[in-house]
């Protein structure tokens, strides 16, 4: 199983904090059954910036302690890029990375609160310039949860989507849950990713949301997802079957 989202880098941002907990994160990731992580740090989030060089020597630095302590884990590099106004000149000028570097799929995280006026353009500018926008984890967007059509008009305009693990199984909470399995279902969503940043509050619970989608969607489902993460890392197209708008009916203003 490949992990395309995780802070498992040590000292870069919200996640492990030193090589130990690097460490940890890795064994805990191969009891998930878990071969590959994209190691993808945040940056530009207002609290940190990563740039793509700072990244690829990480990377190497860990690839190199894990090969030491005979942990079959292979790290890939990557970044998480909240959405700004300047990401085609980051990538133009190598500030930014596309997932495994040489990729056309690019991180785009949104805000938590709300959706910046030019994402619709934005989206639009990165396919323009040859590259692939996966928004991480909508479910946990107040806007998206409210107005879920907005996140069918970017998947239907070529976005890709990417769901958290946790979300899966309730731990960000019923909303959040319920949202994510509407994702799945209307095929607004082509990734699921563990975005680990420790081993106690944010794990990768990967396995946890493996089974319980498959019992609620079925093994076909669960492993399109699974398979997009390898044709991801690999370059090349992943499958993405006709979004749908999502429905819900409501009673006194709730869902």
């Amino acid at each position: 199983m490949i992990d395309i989202h995780c802070h498992i880098l040590p000292g870069l941002d919200d996640g492990a904090k030193h090589m130990e907990e690097s460490l940890s994160m890795a064994r805990a990731a191969i009891n998930e059954g878990i071969h590959t992580i994209i190691a993808t740090p945040h940056h530009k989030n207002g609290s940190y910036e990563n740039d793509r060089e700072a990244i690829i020597k990480e990377v190497a630095y860990l690839n190199e302690s894990l090969a030491y302590e005979n942990i079959p884990l292979t790290i890939l590099p990557g970044q998480e890029i909240r959405i700004h106004g300047e990401m085609i000149n980051g990538i133009q000028t190598g500030e930014l990375m596309t997932l495994n570097e040489s990729t056309r799929y690019a991180f785009v995280e949104l805000p938590t609160n709300h959706i910046p006026r030019y994402t619709t353009q934005l989206l639009f500018d990165l396919q323009v310039h040859d590259l692939i926008p996966i928004i991480v984890h909508p479910e946990r967007n107040t806007e998206l949860l409210e107005h879920p059509n907005r996140l069918y008009e970017f998947v239907r305009n070529g976005a890709l989507t990417q769901v958290t693990a946790a979300s899966t199984i309730g731990k960000f909470g019923k909303k959040t849950m319920k949202f994510s399995h509407e994702l799945i279902e209307y095929n607004l969503t082509h990734f699921i990713a563990s975005d680990a940043h420790n081993l106690r509050s944010r794990s990768f619970m990967m396995a946890a949301a493996i089974n319980q989608l498959e019992a609620k969607f079925g093994q076909q489902t669960v492993y399109k997802l699974l398979d997009n993460a390898e044709l991801l890392v690999d370059g090349q197209t992943v499958f993405a079957e006709e979004p749908q708008r999502i429905e819900r009916k409501k009673f006194f203003g709730l869902f």
